[in-house]
């Protein structure tokens, strides 16, 4: 297994995260695999479906990771698990899912190549 501990990947979420708070498209694309694919509620998304909810800015206005747990998969794979809470720009309403996400170090740089959301009960 990899020697990197959960808030390695926390902080490797968190750039994600930042992205969409930012609507920065492009630091969000550097993080995804080529391959990305997203479920959520609404369906699959691509990475290029998740950069694009930026293409009006930023679709999150701030958000906080909890409860996360870590499964090392293999050396060069892990899972982050974890609750987030957030909201949407323009909205008072405060939303929560659980995440999963599968990192993998591909040519030396870790990729976020999976990501499944499940809405959380209030």
């Amino acid at each position: 297994m990899h020697d990197l501990g959960i808030q390695f990947f926390i902080g490797l979420e968190s750039r994600v995260w930042d992205a969409l708070t930012n609507g920065d498209a492009d630091a969000d694309l550097e993080l995804l695999s080529a391959d990305f694919v997203g479920v959520y509620p609404t369906g699959f998304a691509s990475r290029a479906d998740h950069a694009n909810q930026l293409s009006d800015g930023p679709s999150i206005a701030s958000y906080s990771i909890t409860k996360a747990k870590l499964i090392e998969v293999s050396t060069d794979a892990a899972m982050l698990c974890y609750r987030a809470d957030y909201q949407r720009p323009q909205s008072s309403v405060d939303e929560s899912m659980f995440i999963s996400s599968l990192w993998l170090r591909k040519d030396g740089r870790w990729q976020n190549t999976f990501s499944q959301d499940s809405p959380a009960n209030p």
